[in-house]
């Protein structure tokens, strides 16, 4: 068995609208042979995973997978459920997945959901090992792969801070998706995307982290701002730590230099010989020290968030309490099977690391590992209450002097952090810091600050209860909560996506917003291509949706992009389905219109529940799709009188149809007659037909969004069929005493449009340059060829340059044999594969009056071609007009 590819759907996708994998196998040999038919296969493999017990199957209750698998299953079935099985061994409620044959008889897509990209990706690897361990009746260390699972799932898994980050945001309805495997959230989209790692912003400066980090920096910042902090310097030596020692006075604190969660710190050292200790320690971790003088006191953490204190935690050190039977080394080992404690972040507390700052601990109170304290004794283990380092937290927000609380808030500001971790050493954090208290010493001071400080302590604190503190994360990121994304509108169909996607963004950007637009032809901002090619895939409309800059989005929205990697977004406003129609049947598992229409109806399932989904009524398609459909239904139609337009307006709902040759919006009791047809330029003169639909779509996409009408019959007026506004699509050129048409036509639909629109254009010769991509159905290229011998008289076959799995000449002969078959004399057929050469070739062999129409592959390229002999014809014409002008007067001298 071979593994080809392994691919993840973040967004909603055709299988399922909860993320999923695919995974593309080879299953060999096996394809055939059913695993009840496996020595001791299935046996095994309950003993191994009795957990797959449960699993109910397509049989609906549980039991049924095994079932399944004493009628005889086979192994990609197997593969789905195990894979699922170990996700859910490693912690994650994952249920649905499917096995689908993709290229008979042994290439399978296995499907299955997921929550942990990394976790699921590797269970699926170890699935297919597990599986061909089996086979083979070899032995399998089951512990050591369940291990290795969860090891992974722990390691990639978000932590405590992104994961309420991200709950957050999803229980508001705020867009987030996670970047790869890594802490970095991206909320929101448009000009309202925001990015979060951990608890570090986008708006944070570079500078005042770094700063943040440079802890005596920091103390000398503050306390040029009269904010109380301990006295103390940094050495570079152990000598210079001495003298500090002595000029601040014992006891004091040693710290690295530019280290966090307290590693490395030591506290109340009180002689030479702990300064050594301590010194040693903090310079295996950095190039120098910082000793301050030794606040005592409780070690205290204060949130703050967007210029307020979100939280505060007191920190305890990480200990434990003697039983009077075992060591310290014993207890601690007991004390981390405590299932609230990880190894790292991945619970609310660590797990106490025994380590030389541990060692150092015990030995300044006389003990060692092996000490064995006697009954209710509390041994600390760490003189700091970092909860990375096994230190638990109680929460004290109500105990936090108003006082106290403006330091830690102007603390933040200094630094120009906007989340910071205020760490603060005082006896009574009730009282000012500044206070002198009875003993006579100093309540306490700020000791450090922290730049994304980590959340636990204030969302599982050992004691005391949680504190929703990235709710207040969200509130800073996002203050309006309705603005956090912005006008998604997602076009699909068979024909017509580009021209309906460019119109829309046409009519939006008259209203003054920044439109980002993908399409066949590139990525727009604000008009301007920042992309060029075919973009109409979740890659392409990512890098629209988290562009700043824009505020509206239209989204071109392919059939391969929405199978391969499912939608970049979660829901869109307004969903638009121009047309289903025989096209790409035989890819990706689509061989009828339903499945097509299946696969298409994903951009209406994703519609907001306030959202609108545009619904052509004339598609024979459209009452499948309305089924499938979300928020409110828009239809539009060519026909008044359409049954469903009726019956949809009858039910109040909203719809845009031709009446008398007149745009009309039927609201409710309103009705809007936008303008007459024949005033659409894209129509022709309401020639084209599926300009008309187009703009039919678009106007209802528009309107949906709430668009002025005036506005929208201005966009209507304005958008022309030129190079400048609708590249590519029925652009019309004089090129001398002749004309070329450059269209993309790329399936018997969009020639069908073609013939209808040339049928009223008079022309001595309709010379046609023809072709059709590779991956259609020999039927749906036959057909292209049968309509073209219907519409020109003369005839160039050319292929495009990527074949797309066809052999070289495979689609010109076929489309040759077709025109010849549908009546086209042999004379008047020429084959010239490439593309450029048929057209050059055309235009050098046209007469006055000709019409020469070309489907292209690569419009710039096919542009430059036509102009270059414009250009050509014209100067050649002046330089004859010069010729004649010099006769005349030559003659009239005479």
């Amino acid at each position: 068995m071979k593994i080809y590819d392994i691919k993840c759907c973040q967004g909603k996708n055709v299988h399922s609208h909860k993320p999923i994998i695919k995974m593309v196998v080879d299953i060999g040999k096996y394809h055939e042979i059913p695993t009840c038919s496996m020595d001791k296969f299935n046996e095994r493999l309950l003993e191994l995973f009795p957990g797959l017990k449960k699993h109910c199957c397509s049989l609906g209750y549980e039991g049924g997978f095994v079932e399944r698998l004493k009628e005889g299953t086979y192994i990609p079935h197997v593969m789905e459920h195990l894979i699922i099985e170990m996700q859910n061994i490693a912690g994650y409620d994952v249920a649905y997945g499917k096995a689908r044959v993709k290229k008979e008889p042994s290439l399978y897509n296995i499907i299955f959901q997921y929550e942990n990209e990394a976790c699921a990706v590797e269970c699926a690897r170890t699935a297919v090992n597990i599986i061909t361990a089996l086979i083979d009746g070899r032995e399998i260390d089951i512990t050591d792969i369940l291990d290795n699972i969860k090891n992974v799932a722990v390691e990639s898994e978000l932590g405590p801070t992104s994961k309420a980050i991200f709950e957050e945001a999803k229980r508001r309805g705020i867009p987030v998706r996670r970047l790869g495997n890594e802490s970095v959230l991206r909320l929101g989209y448009g000009k309202y995307s925001r990015i979060i790692e951990a608890s570090l912003t986008d708006s944070t400066k570079c500078v005042s982290v770094d700063m943040a980090g440079n802890k005596h920096l920091t103390r000398r910042l503050l306390s040029s701002h009269g904010i109380p902090v301990p006295e103390g310097d940094i050495a570079y030596t152990y000598e210079s730590a001495c003298m500090l020692a002595e000029e601040i006075g014992y006891p004091v604190i040693v710290k690295p230099f530019d280290s966090n969660q307290g590693k490395g710190v030591t506290v109340n050292i009180c002689n030479e010989k702990q300064l050594k200790n301590a010194y040693e320690i903090a310079m295996k971790i950095s190039k120098a020290v910082i000793v301050e003088k030794h606040i005592k006191g409780r070690d205290y953490r204060v949130l703050v968030v967007g210029g307020k204190v979100s939280a505060a935690s007191e920190r305890r050190p990480p200990f434990v309490i003697g039983d009077g039977i075992h060591s310290i080394r014993e207890l601690v080992d007991i004390e981390n099977q405590n299932p609230m404690r990880g190894d790292d972040h991945e619970k609310p507390l660590t797990k106490i690391k025994f380590d030389s700052t541990v060692m150092h601990c015990l030995s300044i109170n006389g003990m060692n590992e092996f000490y064995i304290p006697e009954k209710g004794k509390i041994v600390y283990l760490r003189s700091n209450g970092n909860i990375s380092t096994g230190g638990t937290a109680r929460e004290c927000t109500g105990e936090l002097h108003p006082y106290n609380a403006e330091i830690a808030v102007k603390a933040a500001e200094i630094m120009g952090l906007d989340i910071a971790g205020i760490d603060i050493v005082a006896q009574d954090i009730s009282v000012p810091i500044d206070n002198i208290l009875p003993n006579g010493e100093q309540n306490g001071a700020v000791i450090e600050v922290n730049a994304a400080p980590g959340l636990r302590m204030h969302l599982y604190p050992s004691e005391g209860k949680s504190v929703n503190v990235a709710a207040d994360i969200i509130d800073m990121m996002f203050p309006d909560a309705k603005k956090c994304t912005i006008p998604i509108v997602s076009i699909t169909g068979t024909n017509g996506k580009t021209t309906t996607s460019r119109l829309i963004s046409h009519i939006m950007a008259l209203t003054g917003k920044c439109v980002g637009m993908t399409s066949t032809s590139g990525i727009y901002i604000n008009n301007k291509c920042i992309l060029r090619g075919d973009n109409t895939g979740p890659s392409s409309a990512e890098m629209v949706l988290y562009n700043k800059e824009v505020e509206v989005a239209v989204l071109e929205t392919a059939r391969g992009g929405m199978i391969r990697k499912g939608l970049a977004y979660d829901l869109a406003d307004v969903g638009v389905i121009t047309n289903i129609s025989d096209d790409h049947l035989g890819i990706d598992g689509i061989e009828t219109l339903e499945d097509l229409a299946f696969v298409k109806s994903l951009v209406v399932e994703a519609v907001k529940p306030d959202g609108h989904s545009v619904i052509n009524a004339d598609d024979p398609m459209a009452e499948y799709i309305i089924k499938r459909a979300a928020g409110n239904i828009v239809l539009f139609s060519m026909k008044k009188d359409n049954p469903l337009i009726i019956k949809h307006i009858e039910n109040n709902g909203k719809a845009v149809y031709i009446d008398k040759n007149k745009v009309v919006v039927k609201d409710k009791d309103n009705s809007v007659i936008l303008t007459q047809v024949n005033e659409i330029p894209i129509t022709f003169n309401g020639v084209v037909e599926c300009n008309i639909q187009n703009s039919l779509a678009a106007v209802a996409a528009t309107y949906a969004l709430g668009i002025d009408a005036d506005i929208i019959r201005q966009g209507l007026i304005s958008f022309k069929p030129d190079v400048v506004t609708n590249p590519g699509r029925f652009n019309v050129f004089d090129v001398a005493d002749f004309k070329v048409i450059l269209d993309y036509g790329h399936n018997s639909a969009g020639y069908e449009a073609m013939a209808s629109f040339i049928r009223n254009i008079d022309a001595k010769r309709k010379i046609g340059i023809i072709g059709i991509p590779g991956d259609r159905l020999d039927r749906n290229i036959y057909e292209v060829g049968r309509i073209s011998a219907g519409m020109f008289s003369y005839i160039y076959i050319k292929e495009d340059n990527d074949l797309r799995g066809r052999q070289p000449g495979e689609v010109a002969n076929i489309l040759y044999n077709s025109v010849i078959e549908n009546g086209m004399h042999k004379d008047n057929v020429d084959i010239i594969y490439s593309e450029s050469l048929a057209l050059s070739t055309a235009i050098e062999n046209a007469m006055p009056g000709d019409l020469i129409v070309m489907f292209y592959e690569d419009f710039d390229k096919a542009y430059e071609i036509v102009m270059k002999y414009k250009d050509k014809f014209e100067a050649k014409k002046q330089e004859e007009g010069q010729g004649k002008n010099t006769e005349g007067q030559a003659q009239a001298a005479g």
